[in-house]
């Protein structure tokens, strides 16, 4: 029995686009670490300075020298930053631009009837935006999320090995303050999966709208066009106010409920203190240290949206790259001729079948009318030898040969010129 094989998580699925790209990722993330180690090291030089003054040292050199430093390592780690972004960057872009040619390689390959079902507002929205949406998580969250992961660790760690009571103290507002972030989260599916909808049909609407603007005119139906478009364009722009409204509140009470740690640490290390079991040199470095726990939590949450989002958006990527395409043989023998026989050829969409077994044979060299009502499968039989779809039963031959065993490209040089005449008649 086959063992269906599970679909790579979203994150998982994009790192593995990354191709011949990895190294540029890998060496961001090594920049993205060592500038870790530059933004922490001015809080320990801090404790320092605090630490000097209240022993009485009024050296100015030995300050002078720790700003420097300090100015030094905050310059390191904003150069580190940059040509991570920049090297993340670079490499998301080629990326992007590969996934997207991908796509539409992909598009050319698929059966035109599976092409024609979507329409051109969700297409143009997926091989645009959605491709574009990729880039916050190659570019940013590898190697910033893993940045602003080290720093709260190094510093807890050093905190706990001081006094594993401050430890405690340093993160007694984060579960208030994640409870409140996780309750802002817990409709955001729901809000979200209305936004894709909205802006879906807003693209659609929008499209149908520019594209048909002649007819409309011409049939005096600006109004009601006009007022359709303005509908969709409404709830789209809604879909999103009304998000931000349910989740502004939580929000607000999370990012003023997180960063507040001296609530805690001041308390709590002034009783230590006083009893004796905490030095004061110690309480004032976990004082300045714990200053800097927070903001790289938050910043990491702040991609959480993208992480909640990214099964939608790269859902709709891979259904392009992993949809099922005509099945073409990349090399083959040409044709021995040029005269197309269909042989009881079926075809439906969908469900409903409009050829029931069609035969006929057209030499080479000859003209052929297809005659008959609307909806009758002239152009379907037309498409259907020109390859844009493949036969549900039966068989069409050029010169003998069944067309699925003629290789895309070189079955498209031979139809090219039948494809104009197509286009010019129709």
């Amino acid at each position: 029995m086959e063992t269906k094989q599970k679909a790579p998580s979203p994150i998982a699925w994009v790192l593995g686009q990354t191709g011949n790209h990895g190294s540029q990722y890998v060496f961001s993330v090594l920049l993205a670490v060592v500038g870790v180690g530059f933004s922490v090291a001015p809080y320990f030089i801090v404790t320092e300075i605090v630490k000097a003054l209240m022993e009485g040292n009024r050296e100015f050199g030995f300050y002078m020298s720790r700003c420097a430093l300090m100015a030094l390592f905050w310059l390191c780690r904003v150069l580190c930053h940059a040509f991570s972004t920049a090297t993340s960057h670079k490499a998301t872009f080629a990326v992007l631009g590969e996934i997207r040619k991908r796509c539409t390689e992909k598009l050319a390959r698929m059966p035109l009837g599976a092409v024609l079902e979507q329409s051109s507002g969700a297409l143009k929205n997926t091989l645009i935006e959605r491709i574009d949406s990729i880039e916050t998580t190659l570019a940013h969250i590898v190697p910033e999320f893993t940045a602003n992961l080290l720093i709260p660790v190094i510093i807890l760690t050093y905190i706990f090995t001081i006094d594993w009571r401050m430890g405690l103290a340093s993160l007694a507002t984060v579960p208030l303050g994640m409870f409140c972030y996780v309750f802002m989260m817990t409709g955001s599916a729901k809000f979200y999966e209305h936004t894709v909808t909205a802006t879906k049909a807003l693209n659609d609407t929008a499209v149908e709208y520019i594209g048909g603007i002649q007819v409309i005119k011409v049939f005096g139906k600006t109004k009601s066009s006009y007022d359709h478009f303005v509908h969709d364009a409404y709830e789209a722009a809604h879909s999103f106010i009304d998000w931000m409204r349910a989740s502004i509140i939580p929000f607000t009470f999370a990012m003023v409920i997180m960063p507040a740690t001296m609530v805690s640490v001041l308390p709590v290390g002034g009783l230590l203190v006083k009893g004796g079991s905490l030095s004061s040199e110690n309480f004032v470095t976990i004082i300045i240290l714990s200053v800097g726990i927070i903001t790289p939590i938050i910043t990491m949450m702040s991609y959480s949206d993208d992480f909640r989002t990214m099964g939608t958006i790269f859902g709709e990527v891979r259904g392009i790259l992993e949809a099922p395409e005509m099945e073409r043989p990349k090399t083959g023998e040409a044709p021995l001729g040029n005269s197309l026989q269909l042989r009881d050829v079926r075809f439906s969409y969908k469900d409903k079948e409009v050829l029931h077994g069609v035969s006929m044979e057209i030499p080479e060299g000859t003209f052929v009318a297809l005659v008959g009502p609307s909806g009758s499968g002239k152009s379907t039989i037309a498409r259907l030898i020109a390859s844009l779809w493949d036969v549900n039963g039966g068989q069409i031959t050029l010169g003998g040969k069944d067309i699925r065993e003629i290789p895309q490209e070189a079955y498209a040089d031979i139809v090219a010129l039948f494809l104009r005449t197509i286009t010019c008649l129709t």
